[in-house]
């Protein structure tokens, strides 16, 4: 049997793979006496309930203490939910984490008041109240916020209604994450070497990199084949989800689910429409891509299973995890000494959950709570592509540390439009690095190649992704209802768009869209294209333009969410507002292409 034939038991795994998660909550006491000291503070809150309007210092008290509140209720939920993370099958786990989740939606219910009563306040009575007080300061880029939103911020009961609701609105995302982290199960299927192995989401990607048609064609078929067993009730978990963002729509008085979404972070709708359209100018190019895949891979048809093998043969892409935490060390040196130094405190000191497990969630991120170190998620596997996964995920774990240690807790997240910055500027000075060190020619091209494939799964397929989810809003807006066969058949279509004539659309893909877990997040994969773009810039500024756009970009990673994204984008140097940095990234894209050509002729 190969080694890889059954997956290792959480106890099996060295502690040193392993985050510490105790740095966060010590004990089961511990986590005790945190929930029971945020049960009786959120019973406090409430007496400041009709009581905003009368002071400064009422007023000042009440915020105060909502923010102390909501740092305590942080920790006790991103531990809960990161224990679980390590084992969804441990039902200790679920129920600690579905206890923090009810404790979470008490808690927004229970101060939900909060904002509904200072958008009733009076905006020269708030200025007032900000100018006479030196504490209160604090909280002024807060209320101008507030005071944009106040057409949507509903009456006292209502909120308080919207809030109670929210339990039953992670519903959709619960029952899909639970559903495909902990019961959905797929068949063996043969390794290269003839050997039963079991097929996992992790194991997925690795089967799909393999030089083994044969291994790519069975992983791909008997991956899908498992989701189309389950496609009706994929498709209803899906379009409760989209009901559940069309009724917060609605009651917030947004024209669509695009518009509410994209609100909260003052994002103009014309961002993602724009992003859409540019990309769409520039599919040319991933169609020629795909041409070049097709040539290269020497295949009379080019099949979606095709479409992640290295098209460069006889490379060795074997990277342990040892050698890309080194690599990666190498390739951030740019961003100077105090940005390595924080790195290798987080390689050093068990912030990184490193090896897949029996039951651990799929995939990888960063998460974190305020006063705590970051941690990452990962499902490594020894592959180029883990590599830049660890360089991504390092990125958003320290895009948290600077914001969490430079700013106050009200402004300690960044918003989710600059999310993916921070990881894409490290995945693109890693290419740079790797790029400038690597002499051989095939390995070079291997790189391009990989580069290109960071355009294509980022640029490209997350814009397809965003098309996709907000057609599939828009038809339930319109009435629609979305079927699973009308759901495959959207996605069919729109992967036929993006890819070209060059590529077979297996019937298979059109399932595709029922293991997107991001799908259920609300309009953020679009982020991840707008994100690229700018890291691309950003990334370009650092190399070409050294300390003083390092400096620019620390100042960046340190802003949090004390200005409007756009904003803060543009004080880095990037204005998203328009169209250039997509096209300027796509340029780049197109340079890759050129090369490779030129190559390969």
């Amino acid at each position: 049997m190969s080694n890889m034939a059954k997956l290792s038991k959480r106890s099996e795994i060295g502690d040193e793979f392993k985050w510490c998660l105790e740095d966060m909550i010590s004990s089961k006491e511990d986590w005790k006496n945190r929930y029971e000291e945020i049960v009786k503070l959120t019973s406090e809150i409430s007496k400041y309930n009709g009581k905003l309007k009368d002071s400064a210092d009422v007023l000042l008290e009440c915020l105060t203490k909502r923010d102390a509140l909501s740092e305590k209720l942080s920790r006790l939920y991103v531990y809960s939910n990161m224990r679980l993370h390590e084992d969804t099958n441990n039902s200790e786990a679920q129920a600690t984490a579905e206890k923090v989740n009810s404790l979470a939606v008490r808690v927004n219910s229970d101060t939900s008041y909060i904002e509904a009563e200072i958008s009733a306040i009076p905006v020269d009575t708030l200025k007032e109240y900000i100018n006479s007080n030196e504490d209160l300061k604090l909280y002024d880029r807060y209320m101008d916020d507030l005071i944009r939103k106040r057409e949507h911020i509903l009456g006292l009961n209502e909120e308080l209604l919207l809030a109670q609701a929210a339990e039953i609105g992670q519903g959709p995302e619960s029952i899909f994450a639970m559903f495909n982290n902990a019961d959905l199960k797929f068949p063996s299927i043969k390794d290269s070497e003839g050997n039963d192995v079991e097929l996992t989401k992790g194991r997925y990607v690795t089967f799909m990199e393999s030089t083994d048609r044969r291994v790519r064609k069975d992983a791909f078929e008997t991956l899908y084949a498992t989701y189309t067993k389950y496609k009706n009730t994929l498709a209803s978990i899906y379009n409760a989800n989209i009901k559940k963002d069309i009724f917060n729509m609605k009651a917030r008085k947004f024209n669509s689910t695009c518009e509410a979404s994209l609100f909260e972070n003052n994002i103009p709708v014309a961002v993602y429409d724009q992003l859409i359209e540019t990309v769409h100018k520039f599919l040319p190019l991933m169609h020629r891509y795909v041409s070049i895949r097709k040539k290269m891979l020497e295949v009379d048809e080019l099949h979606m299973y095709d479409v992640y093998t290295p098209i460069v043969k006889d490379i060795n892409v074997k990277v342990s995890y040892e050698e890309a935490k080194e690599k990666v060390y190498e390739a951030l040196a740019p961003l100077g000494e105090e940005y390595l130094g924080i790195l290798k405190e987080g390689f050093e000191n068990k912030w990184i959950d490193v090896y897949e497990n029996e039951g651990k969630r799929s995939g990888a991120y960063s998460w974190g709570t305020y006063g705590v170190h970051p941690y990452v998620l990962l499902n490594h596997q020894d592959n180029v592509n883990h590599m830049f996964t660890l360089a991504h995920e390092m990125g958003h774990a320290l895009h948290t540390y600077y914001t969490t240690n430079t700013q106050p807790y009200i402004y300690g997240e960044y918003p989710t439009f600059l999310a993916e910055v921070a990881s894409t500027v490290n995945e693109a000075l890693l290419m740079e690095h790797l790029l400038k060190t690597t002499e051989d020619k095939n390995q070079r091209l291997y790189l391009i190649n990989y580069f290109m494939e960071q355009f294509k799964s980022t640029l490209y397929r997350q814009t397809m992704f965003a098309e996709y989810e907000r057609l599939t809003h828009e038809l339930v807006e319109q009435g629609e209802a979305l079927t699973a066969d009308r759901l495959c058949s959207l996605y069919h279509d729109i992967n036929v768009k993006y890819f070209g004539e060059d590529m077979i659309i297996d019937s298979e893909v059109d399932m595709e869209w029922a293991r997107i877990p991001h799908f259920y997040y609300n309009y953020y994969v679009f982020q991840y294209a707008t994100g690229y773009s700018a890291a691309i810039a950003l990334s370009q500024k650092i190399v070409n333009e050294g300390e003083e756009a390092v400096e620019k970009y620390k100042n960046f990673l340190k802003s949090g969410c004390s200005e409007y994204p756009i904003e803060t984008l543009k004080k880095a140097g990037v204005d998203m507002t328009t169209s250039e940095p997509i096209e300027k990234a796509l340029k780049v894209f197109e340079g890759l292409l050129d090369e490779m050509e030129s190559i390969c002729k």
